[in-house]
């Protein structure tokens, strides 16, 4: 029997390694053209290793681009829940938002970006999403239902998928979902480079955008 260091065998620790940095080939291959473009060819042969060697590891582009969606949902969602551990309110938590995109764009338009033509994420990721979206919900309920209790909000009482049966009320659903689309949309485009050259400052757009949807 092979020894063990820790809780892996040598043989377990080596796959672990090699899948490691697999996954660091793939995100250079995402920064320079794209997740559609994702090779695993390629990046056996950056590795050397061969085409079929890589398969070992992954068994195909959707199985790699899977663990990296997966890694980044559950990067994201143990950032909102050490926020909201120490006691954070909705404007805290957009600011870790921002915080986490920034620290890693590519990261940030895998899983919020244009979606790779062909894939399907397994639930047990969109599992992690509605995680994120949860935590989010529970900092809109604890608020005043303020200007939020509006007919969209009615609305969403009867159309709460996504929310993925989470008891909040219409105002908090409609809150909730109001801070992830124009949040976002101010991310998006702040990353995306679409701001340069325009002259202002992205953070106090980012500010204002959120103390406007805090003061309603």
């Amino acid at each position: 029997m092979a020894e063990k260091t820790g809780t892996k065998t040598p043989r377990e620790r080596y796959r672990s390694q090699v899948r490691a940095e697999i996954k660091e080939r793939a995100w250079e291959q995402i920064a320079t053209a794209g997740a559609s473009a994702l090779s695993l060819n390629a990046i056996a042969k950056q590795m050397g290793m061969s085409g079929p060697a890589l398969y070992r590891y992954f068994a195909g582009r959707d199985e790699l681009i899977t663990e990296l969606i997966r890694d980044a949902y559950r990067s994201l969602a143990d950032t909102f829940r050490a926020a909201s551990a120490s006691g954070a309110d909705v404007a805290a938590l957009a600011h870790a938002l921002r915080g986490w995109a920034l620290d890693d764009p590519q990261r940030y338009f895998l899983v919020y970006g244009t979606p790779v033509p062909g894939y399907h994420a397994p639930d047990d990721v969109t599992a992690i999403a509605s995680e994120i979206m949860a935590t989010l919900l529970d900092a809109c309920a604890a608020l005043p239902p303020g200007d939020f209790a509006t007919p969209f909000a009615t609305h969403l009482e009867g159309h709460r998928q996504w929310a993925d049966g989470h008891p909040a009320p219409p105002a908090a659903l409609h809150r909730a979902l109001a801070f992830w689309t124009r949040l976002h949309g101010v991310l998006s485009l702040e990353l995306a480079g679409h701001f340069t050259g325009m002259g202002f400052d992205p953070p106090l757009l980012f500010a204002a955008e959120l103390e406007d949807l805090s003061a309603h």
